[in-house]
């Protein structure tokens, strides 16, 4: 896995096993994907397809002219693909999905959960290969218990932790009604909220847990990674890597086995699924 950017200016994130590649979330400009998948050591002819979370323009928006040259298939649910077929001039490669379903893309096993949050229909993944389970939530305004058992038994997890409760309270940028929807059920999970589910979850086999969509000025690293690590250190998991994703910047390739996590210089080369 290699985070190309999140946050609130863009979110998008690869995931490679075997000869299968695929990018989760399409948010930022096709040049920016393109350059960030570069510095990573892949084009996006490399691509077998993207998955789409929902519709909103920081999960969305390269998609179109990403593919205007390109044959990519496209995996969204029927209500996030009404959202944005009117505003894609691409001829999109559609591969609709039942939010709920499981199915299999190249050497990964796709299995996509409805969330809370204020898109059409927004989804979570879990994605399954060689025996490794990663868990994918971003955007998420609370935790239910179709989450708990999807991301029970991850051995790496990618969530959102949005804002920090207090810096939230304190912000006099944003009105009352904006940090009302953020903390709403559809909004967004605070660093409270993320830690409580983690420390509730999570197992021997969980190696990883790469923090996602950090607001840049209602939380920062230093506060959420402590946030997480004291409530994963009181379930008896201290040694588990914590991360951070950028908004500006693309992770390092991240490798995720069921025994080890580690920074790893994947040499990707170009297959097709289709």
């Amino acid at each position: 896995m290699a985070v190309l950017g999140s946050g609130s200016g863009g979110n998008a994130t690869l995931v490679s096993c075997g000869d299968t590649h695929i990018l989760v979330d399409a948010g930022l400009s096709a040049k920016q994907l393109t350059l960030r998948m570069e510095m990573l050591g892949v084009v996006p002819d490399q691509l077998d397809a993207i998955l789409l979370t929902h519709e909103h323009s920081d999960h969305a928006r390269g998609v179109d002219v990403l593919l205007r040259k390109r044959d990519l298939s496209v995996y969204a649910n029927a209500r996030t693909r009404e959202a944005l077929s009117h505003k894609m001039k691409s001829s999109i490669s559609w591969r609709i999905f039942q939010s709920g379903q499981q199915f299999d893309l190249g050497d990964l096993s796709i299995q996509a959960f409805k969330i809370p949050h204020d898109a059409a229909e927004p989804v979570g993944f879990v994605v399954t290969g060689q025996e490794t389970q990663l868990g994918m939530v971003s955007d998420v305004g609370h935790v239910t218990h179709l989450m708990r058992e999807h991301l029970r038994g991850s051995d790496a997890i990618y969530i959102e932790a949005n804002y920090d409760q207090t810096l939230l309270d304190q912000d006099t940028r944003r009105p009352w009604s904006t940090k009302q929807r953020i903390c709403s059920r559809h909004g967004h999970l605070s660093n409270e909220q993320t830690a409580e589910l983690l420390g509730e979850i999570a197992c021997e086999k969980l190696k990883c847990v790469m923090l996602c969509h950090l607001s840049s000025d209602c939380n920062c690293p230093d506060i959420a990674t402590q946030a997480i690590g004291k409530s994963l250190t009181q379930s008896g998991l201290p040694n588990v890597d914590i991360r951070c994703a950028h908004q500006h910047q693309p992770s390092d390739w991240i490798e995720i086995t069921s025994s080890s996590v580690q920074k790893s210089p994947i040499s990707l080369e170009q297959d097709s699924l289709f």
